[in-house]
């Protein structure tokens, strides 16, 4: 793997943000020609690997899936409407259970130091990809580790029946079951095309998983390196099919702190960043070279409570910790005016929304005396797990869990705040080594079932997502009833269930819906927010 090294660091006056006391004195200037002519954007983390497939995290999307991959299908970023992408355009049957796809021709893939294509993408490339995380016998289904989170969680291998090439440009999809999500799960993050070429030439090489470290696409820009709490380094696809309109580098600058991301956008390190935090927010609309773009989000943030773990798997126990907090007062700490309330899993932008749904209220008195008829003493002692990373569902884990933490003191029960790095922490919650997690869902499409099913259905449990590893049945019959219909008066009426079922089980206690902030340069054209997943730079230039 290439990298270049760092040069000499260079001092520079941030006297402009003097409020900002945690900032450095001086920032790393890199006097480097693919800094100084690319599109820089401050990152908060290191991807798990280039593949989406194999990972749920937004900081895997982020790097990857709309830098790097296609997929059939695309979610237009105005409308968030389902729009043609690798597909042209699409045939759903009159029984809704098979999906013939139009591809788009002379679509090129990457070429790189690592891999030259012979041919353009066509259909072959999509029956892999899809048949990679779909059939357990796919030689490449066991590769770095044989998991794909997003998929398990939804159960969808098991509801495709078939994958098949009608020629060499048309694909036809065949399912067990009717399912209204469908396409939209086709348009998500994860769903991204892959070269079957390139799967087969590192297989007879020995090397299957370079396809994951060293990725290949179609997208906008293609990989030349990556340097682990550095950077990453993309250059345009010059034979990209869409817009062409895009910087001619574009590099992850890995900056874990906000206050450093910021100090750097303003000093004009970083074109772009991630997370801005909630108390930077009126710095970044204060000044007159930055730009800062907001919109509600479809995301929700929670407190999840394992339910494999006694008391954990009582509901009235987890009945009694949800009243022993103060929603408000957590929205007000860690959101400021960032957020809005949550009952149920759906924010207000969503079609299935509902208003008037139960939600839980602060009453630590009714919370000790559940706690005393369920035989949990005063005294006793779980763990609050807080992500070590800033999402936009909850920008600050660690002062939610001390604010949980004094709550629950009020009621007897003593909790210690856990936490680890990023990677190690989400193999933890998997593994089901927590009591509680603060954590949160993004949507990658508008269907309401992303919400419901990635984060509590049983088929989720193996996958890591249902971080309360709650299995119900009546839950996942309500679940599949949803999507066997496109009536959506039927089915909002099923998700009300589904809410109720919910609040009476309480496996996580819903908090906030966050909006969506992107903080960037003015110099940048083309900047958008994305309703659905990880961040976009094909079509955003920078203006020098």
């Amino acid at each position: 793997m290439k990298s270049t090294g760092w040069v000499a660091n260079t001092c520079k006056g941030l006297a402009t943000i003097a409020l900002l006391s945690a900032l450095p004195a001086c920032t790393e200037h890199r006097q480097d020609p693919f800094y100084q002519t690319g599109l820089v954007y401050c990152s908060e983390s290191n991807p798990v690997n280039f593949n989406p497939q194999l990972d749920t995290s937004g900081t895997t999307a982020d790097a990857t899936a709309h830098q790097i991959y296609g997929r059939l299908l695309d979610f237009n970023p105005d409308s968030g409407r389902i729009m043609p992408s690798l597909a042209s355009s699409w045939m759903i049957s009159e029984d809704g259970l098979t999906y013939t796809f139009q591809l788009r021709r002379d679509v090129q893939f990457h070429a790189t130091d690592y891999f030259t294509p012979s041919r353009n993408f066509n259909a072959e490339d999509v029956i892999f990809s899809i048949n990679r995380w779909r059939v357990p016998e796919h030689p490449y289904h066991q590769v770095s580790g044989g998991r794909y989170p997003y998929f398990e969680s939804l159960g969808l291998a098991d509801n495709i029946a078939d994958v098949k090439q009608l020629n060499k440009y048309r694909v036809q999809i065949s399912l067990n079951n009717r399912d209204s999500s469908f396409l939209s799960n086709l348009a998500t993050d994860f769903s991204v095309i892959l070269s079957a070429e390139y799967a087969a030439q590192m297989m007879v090489a020995g090397t299957p998983e370079r396809v994951d470290y060293f990725p290949v696409g179609t997208g906008p820009f293609k990989f030349e390196s990556y340097r682990k709490d550095h950077f990453i380094r993309y250059q345009r696809h010059d034979e990209f099919w869409g817009n062409l309109n895009t910087a001619d580098r574009l590099i992850f600058d890995i900056t874990p702190k906000s206050s450093l991301r910021l100090a750097k956008l303003i000093t004009s390190e970083c074109d772009a960043i991630a997370f801005p935090a909630q108390t930077e927010l009126d710095i970044i609309r204060n000044r007159p070279n930055l730009e800062l773009a907001e919109k509600p989000g479809l995301n929700i943030g929670f407190w999840a409570f394992n339910t494999q773990r006694p008391p954990f798997d009582n509901p009235d126990v987890r009945r009694a910790l949800a009243f022993a907090i103060d929603k408000n007062t957590l929205l007000e700490a860690v959101y400021f005016d960032g957020a809005t309330r949550a009952k149920t899993l759906l924010p207000a932008a969503s079609w299935a929304y509902q208003s008037d749904a139960d939600d839980t209220a602060y009453n630590p008195v009714l919370a000790r005396n559940l706690l005393d008829d369920a035989g949990v003493e005063e005294g006793f002692t779980m763990t609050i797990w807080a992500m070590p990373v800033e999402r936009a569902y909850n920008p600050n884990a660690a002062k939610m869990a001390e604010l949980i933490q004094r709550y629950l003191a009020n009621v007897g029960i003593r909790a210690n705040i856990v936490t680890y790095d990023w990677t190690t922490f989400r193999r933890h919650l998997r593994e089901g080594l927590h009591d509680s997690v603060l954590i949160g869902w993004s949507a990658d499409n508008g269907d309401p079932d992303n919400f419901y099913r990635p984060l509590l259905s049983c088929d989720a449990i193996p996958s890591g997502t249902n971080r309360a590893m709650w299995c119900n049945e009546d839950y996942d019959r309500l679940l599949n009833q949803a999507l066997a219909t496109d009536d959506i008066v039927k089915r909002r009426a099923i998700y009300q269930q589904l809410n109720r079922l919910l609040y009476e089980r309480l496996p996580i206690v819903p908090i906030a819906h966050a909006y969506r902030y992107q903080a960037y340069r003015t110099e940048l054209q083309g900047m958008t927010i994305n309703p659905y997943g990880g961040v976009r730079f094909g079509g955003v230039s920078k203006t020098l």
